[in-house]
């Protein structure tokens, strides 16, 4: 019992949260669209909208510069196709997959019709990259996604015969900061921070050992 407390405080300390956080990021730093060169289509990954009553588009979630970073590409001239992945859980078949809202949202900011693409359903990042490689071939593209998401995602891209230029977006963490006595202190926020770096490096474990595919 005492060994499970002093683990919950361990991981609820934003000093370890964030830290683990950092880790993971791997010292990825926010890169211009001009600077990220140009590619046959930019594809944007799942993970950023949350489906409730009342909200046809869904809600914005932590994730939503996804979005942005992809818009921001396209305005920029980067690539001639935006590309959304269709998002989807099985224990929740009534929902839309994420590709298809996203559809609608870049319409309605005046992204043409034609320049759009969207995958079918796709329940992890191994799914995308095989939807994304049989829509589009072995080409070049911008993969849009979290920082922290950012390596698994490119080795399976790779994987899939793309060249992949990284345009990471979604930083959980600031550079570094003067820590202070609220950093030992447990926090919610900064025990997420270490929920979401833990899974995301067994997802890396399962890649490295081969098993990728259901991570």
């Amino acid at each position: 019992m005492w060994a499970g407390i002093v683990m919950l405080w361990v991981f609820s300390m934003p000093l370890v949260g964030d830290g683990l956080m950092r880790y993971v990021e791997g010292g990825m730093k926010i890169v211009p669209a001009a600077a990220v060169g140009g590619a046959d289509a930019i594809v944007v990954l799942s993970g950023m909208v949350e489906q409730v009553a009342g909200a046809p588009l869904g809600e914005w979630g932590e994730a939503a510069d996804r979005y942005e970073g992809g818009l921001e590409l396209y305005r920029a001239g980067n690539a001639p196709l935006l590309v959304f992945t269709g998002g989807h859980v099985p224990w929740q078949p009534e929902y839309v997959p994420e590709g298809a809202l996203l559809e609608k949202r870049a319409v309605r900011d005046g992204v043409p019709v034609d320049a759009i693409r969207v995958s079918g359903k796709v329940g992890n990042t191994a799914e995308e990259a095989v939807a994304v490689r049989k829509m589009l071939g072995a080409s070049r593209i911008i993969l849009v996604t979290s920082a922290f998401h950012m390596p698994r995602s490119v080795a399976l891209f790779r994987r899939q015969g793309f060249m992949v230029r990284q345009f990471p977006v979604d930083f959980r963490v600031s550079g570094k900061k003067r820590m202070t006595v609220q950093d030992l202190l447990p926090d919610a926020a900064a025990l997420e921070q270490s929920s979401m770096a833990l899974r995301e490096l067994m997802g890396r474990f399962f890649y490295l050992s081969g098993r990728m595919d259901r991570a």
